[in-house]
């Protein structure tokens, strides 16, 4: 089978999600390299070491490897100030590629790993295929003054667009970006969404679920879950909660879950200071709850307690938690951006609204409030749709098929044992 390098400079496997750069992208790239090992590829995944007890190359399950390298201080850091030291990253991914056997694909995620993965691949004749997670172009609009970024990564991004030989975008909208701002090559993109685990994600019994965490039983609960960073929009969430409560009469219970520390700190993670000051200032702080970061094992009870999951970023180039909702059953309220305009069908699965609108936001949590039938109904699509659309297992395969379009004799090769081997199981 093919050896496979997965390039993830901030997000690691092993790092758990729900903080400040810890999110979608360890989900994607621990399932997407956990998923071509399980299938017989080789890959391992490059990460950045943060701390000195990080060994070089841990083994973390059959066929898969993460592979730490220096990229700066041995510390933790935010990802824009990763941008300083990358050279030394790429340095240390070429001298690691001198190794033979050679990689057969370089898939990496973001565009630091990117570029990063240049020089090798341009040394070595590897094909790179790049999913961005996020634009720097998209991320200066929405974000202005507060993107953190240097404009430098503008050129990166234009230079890895142009080497890529396959381009993974998560979401038409994603694509629509790649077109309309980098001018790039509409041959060379794929659309490929990211996915669920049902083995890991998936739904509970709703009165046990809030049993065992200690919810009330009747409440009209709403969840938001995710990295609790300003773009992301929770502000709005609670903007309408408050609406809820003073202008339709409704007292919801909003949870929170995120953060940097298991514990809700606002020192550890400030936004829930500011947070928890527009709940008061609003007069729903007795309305909204701070949980933590919780570990993934524990997702489904917190998706499966409540009656809604409300995601309302600015922006969105895909947004795995809609799915992970989707999957336990769950109706969805999302804004009308990026991947979430795609995930959620619109008076099927859920509700989309204008991001940055928490009045539209109040009606359809209203809405939802109102008729317990609609929730089921839409909770019922939504995890239909989910297990149709958006399985690990479904989003690996079309990978592959953008890797085969790099090497086709290679993966069409593989494909066919891989398909006789299933047929030779099969008939077992």
């Amino acid at each position: 089978m093919s050896r496979i390098a997965v390039i993830s400079e901030h997000a690691s496997p092993l790092a758990l999600a729900g903080g400040v750069d810890s999110g979608g992208q360890n989900v994607y790239v621990a399932h997407v390299a956990a998923r071509l090992a399980r299938d017989g590829h080789h890959v391992d995944v490059f990460t950045r070491r943060e701390h000195a007890s990080q060994p070089d190359i841990v083994r973390w399950r059959r066929n898969a490897r993460i592979v730490h390298l220096r990229c700066g201080p041995v510390r933790s850091m935010p990802k824009e100030e990763m941008i300083d030291y990358i050279e030394e990253f790429a340095d240390g991914f070429h001298r690691h590629c001198m190794k033979r056997p050679r990689y057969d694909i370089v898939h990496a995620n973001f565009f630091m790993s990117a570029w990063s993965a240049l020089s090798a691949t341009k040394a070595f004749g590897i094909p790179l295929v790049t999913t961005f997670h996020a634009l720097g172009r998209v991320r200066r609009l929405f974000q202005g003054d507060a993107d953190r970024f240097p404009d430098r990564r503008f050129e990166m991004e234009d230079e890895v667009i142009a080497a890529s030989n396959r381009i993974i975008a998560e979401c038409p909208q994603d694509r629509e970006d790649l077109l309309s701002l980098y001018q790039a090559n509409p041959a060379k993109i794929d659309v490929v969404p990211c996915g669920f685990d049902p083995s890991e994600i998936g739904p509970v019994e709703r009165d046990i679920a809030r049993a065992r965490l200690r919810w009330p039983r009747d409440r009209f609960i709403i969840l938001q879950l995710g990295r609790l960073v300003p773009r992301k929009g929770i502000d709005d969430v609670i903007r309408a909660t408050a609406a809820l409560k003073h202008e339709h009469g409704i007292e919801a219970k909003l949870y929170i879950v995120g953060g940097e520390t298991a514990d809700p700190d606002p020192v550890a993670t400030p936004e829930i200071g500011r947070l928890a000051a527009l709940a008061a200032t609003l007069g729903v702080n007795e309305c909204v709850e701070f949980v933590g970061r919780r570990s993934r094992d524990e997702l489904s009870l917190y998706y499966s307690a409540s009656d809604v999951f409300v995601t309302t970023p600015w922006y969105e180039p895909f947004g795995i938690t809609p799915v992970e909702a989707m999957a336990c059953g769950v109706p969805v309220v999302g804004s009308a951006t990026g991947g979430i305009s795609t995930t959620v069908v619109d008076g099927h699965t859920g509700y989309l609204v204008p991001p940055r609108n928490p009045a539209a936001l109040a009606q359809r949590l209203a809405q939802l409030h109102a008729d317990p039938v609609k929730r089921r109904v839409m909770g019922a699509a939504g995890r239909q749709r989910a297990l149709a659309s958006f399985t690990w297992a479904d989003v690996v395969q079309s990978l592959v098929e953008s890797y085969a379009k790099c090497l086709p004799r290679r993966f069409a090769a593989e494909g066919s044992r891989a398909t006789a081997a299933s047929s030779i199981n099969a008939a077992a």
